[in-house]
């Protein structure tokens, strides 16, 4: 026998407003990862992206090959735990800015990861701040990432291309962003981004 329970919407909503109270008032804890974290940031990385648009479901295996290359830099590996259990996962790695004379150091965001029954209620933005606090406190001037344009601005991010800046990709230039974690970080940088090989891999 098959029993069907209808269940108002408005008990829907409520529901999941319930929950997303819950979730807000659990605490969570951002801190760098360690080598114990590695099989359970690898799973959260492909959950998060398993339904993403404009992924290609590697992104867990970046995130691995990166761990192991030179552009890697252990405190800006850093996860999200809310009662022991990681939740999301973001990493910064060393690339440079190129151009005919000059080569400039900087930072590409990629990627950046939430538990789908965690997204929506800031985890990411909370990473996204603190990789930026960790990155200013270690000497980087700024950061480079593709991503969503009505998403990454809300924390700073600009077009590259106000600054002379490409990124080698044939995408559109809205999705190409950077940002300055200190006043002037981009004043004289220009040229194309070089990614660690791994990126291509």
């Amino acid at each position: 026998i098959t029993w069907k329970i209808w269940v108002p919407k408005s008990a829907t909503i409520l529901i999941k407003t319930v929950v997303v109270h819950i979730k807000r008032r659990l605490k969570m804890i951002l801190r760098q990862e360690n080598k114990n974290d590695h099989k359970d940031v690898f799973s959260v990385i492909e959950k998060a992206f398993k339904d993403a648009e404009f992924a290609d479901n590697t992104e867990q295996f970046l995130v691995e090959r990166l761990r192991k290359s030179v552009a890697f830099i252990p405190e800006l590996s850093m996860v999200a735990e809310i009662d022991g259990k990681i939740v999301g996962h973001i990493l910064l790695t060393k690339l440079i800015i190129k151009n005919k004379s000059t080569e400039f150091d900087s930072l590409a965001l990629a990627p950046v990861s939430v538990l789908p029954e965690f997204q929506g209620i800031g985890i990411g933005g909370k990473l996204i701040l603190e990789s930026h606090k960790k990155a200013k406190e270690l000497g980087y001037k700024s950061i480079v990432l593709l991503g969503h344009e009505n998403y990454y601005p809300r924390f700073g991010y600009e077009r590259a291309d106000k600054y002379g800046i490409e990124l080698p990709f044939e995408v559109p230039k809205e999705n190409c962003m950077v940002i300055e974690l200190v006043e002037n970080g981009l004043n004289g940088v220009n040229g194309m981004v070089e990614y660690p090989k791994e990126f291509n891999e």
